[in-house]
């Protein structure tokens, strides 16, 4: 199961945030195993991996993992190459 939570509110968040961030609280998403009978939306406890315990309200059951490393950049291609023949000459290209 997934939780969240809340760790601190807007309004104890640090003075130098930028506003944006400041604004907003600093929430915490956490995997683990349910620890009684909960529904999505409900708050719930979890055992984490490691062993903590954490309450929060249930948004996900069996989360996967959906993170990438985003869009293509095609400037990139070219870093490789242009190193080569920083390092080692024209002719190793």
């Amino acid at each position: 199961m997934e939780i969240v939570q809340e760790v601190l509110s807007s309004e104890d968040r640090a003075h130098n945030l930028p506003e944006e961030t400041k604004c907003k609280p600093l929430m915490l998403w956490a995997k683990g195993i349910l620890q009684e009978d909960s529904s999505i939306g409900e708050e719930a406890e979890i055992k984490t991996v490691c062993g903590r315990m954490l309450r929060g309200i249930i948004t996900e059951e069996n989360p996967r993992f959906v993170h990438d490393f985003g869009d293509y950049v095609p400037e990139i291609m070219y870093i490789g190459p242009q190193a080569k023949s920083i390092l080692w000459g024209d002719d190793n290209e």
